[in-house]
């Protein structure tokens, strides 16, 4: 199965925004944009968030009483006149109680504070797995609420496959593959559970990605092409990449060295210099598509792998824009 969601994404983005590319101030935003207030789904570091909305409200309330830090503590029943600055400046984090009350003061709904809680959850974490497992599970939160609001329709989502149908398609040219549910929940060793692969696996059938065998209903095999992905929206592609990047975590604290290639290369490039290597690893993907699928027309695989393709920044630039 090959979809590319950095291409797939219909909107005028850079393959490396996976999330929104956030303004370092409120004053670096549009007039269009300072008279909005920020929006929470827009952000990935809550303490830049923290930052604009406290800007926002400056620019905002300019009454008898402007708004201010202590407006904020007060708000949220915070002690500290000051304590927003601090936690802006990354002078403190946030415990699980003090982010209850920030919520509070930032006036989010139910939803919306749970969303709040995943961001100060991935910022304020150390450790990689469990970053990376933060960031995938508010990938997933940010997806359900586009699909309860209608901004991502039902049909939208049912027809992009998870990480797990991804696998499953593959399996197909698996030697040996018993598409039983208990059987392939053991080959994928425990990342995924029954009902996940069985969802996923119902899923593909219905969609004729994959269907039965006409003399033998047990064995499954490949139905329809799936067509690229033009119209998928940007919340479901990070939703996959962050699962993608995820299994990758997984793989190497499980997976033995002599199972996997993992390398990385930290670079400084021009822009014509990104665009240009951004075109090859994207003709990388293509290739190995390609020859792979011309190999499996000689025989079954052993084993189904996943390669994830990243480039990304690291730094702006120092160049005003």
């Amino acid at each position: 199965m090959d979809i590319q969601p950095t291409e797939s994404v219909n909107e005028n983005k850079t393959s490396q925004e996976v999330f929104r590319s956030q303004p370092s101030s409120l004053s670096d935003r549009t007039k269009e944009d300072s008279a909005k207030a920020p929006m929470l789904s827009d952000y990935l570091d809550y303490r830049l968030y923290l930052k604009d909305f406290y800007e926002y409200q400056r620019a905002t309330q300019k009454g008898l009483r402007p708004y201010s830090y202590s407006v904020f503590s007060a708000a949220a029943n915070i002690k500290s006149p000051n304590y927003l600055k601090l936690i802006i400046d990354g002078k403190r984090n946030l415990s699980a109680d003090m982010t209850k009350k920030f919520a509070k003061a930032l006036r989010l709904n139910r939803v919306e504070a749970e969303e709040f809680r995943y961001m100060v959850l991935y910022g304020q974490e150390a450790d990689p797995l469990r970053r990376n497992q933060i960031l995938r599970d508010l990938a997933e939160i940010r997806v359900d609420q586009k699909i309860r609001s209608g901004e991502i329709s039902r049909e939208n989502w049912e027809r992009v496959p998870s990480w797990v149908g991804w696998v499953l398609y593959a399996m197909t040219d698996q030697e040996g593959v018993d598409f039983n549910i208990e059987k392939l929940t053991g080959l994928l060793k425990g990342k995924a559970n029954a009902d996940e692969v069985r969802n996923a696996l119902e899923k593909l059938l219905e969609s004729g990605q994959l269907k039965r065998n006409e003399t033998n209903q047990q064995l499954i095999e490949k139905g329809e092409s799936v067509s690229g992905a033009d119209e998928v929206p940007v919340a479901l592609v990070r939703k996959l990449q962050a699962e993608l990047n995820y299994l990758g975590m997984e793989s190497l604290f499980e997976d033995t060295a002599k199972e996997r290639e993992f390398g990385a290369l930290t670079v400084a490039l021009t822009e014509e210099e990104f665009e240009q290597y951004k075109f090859e690893l994207r003709q990388l993907r293509k290739r190995i598509h390609k020859e792979v699928a011309v190999k499996r027309q000689e025989g079954a695989a052993e084993r189904v792998y996943q390669i994830n393709l990243q480039l990304f920044p690291i730094t702006d630039s120092v160049r005003k824009k």
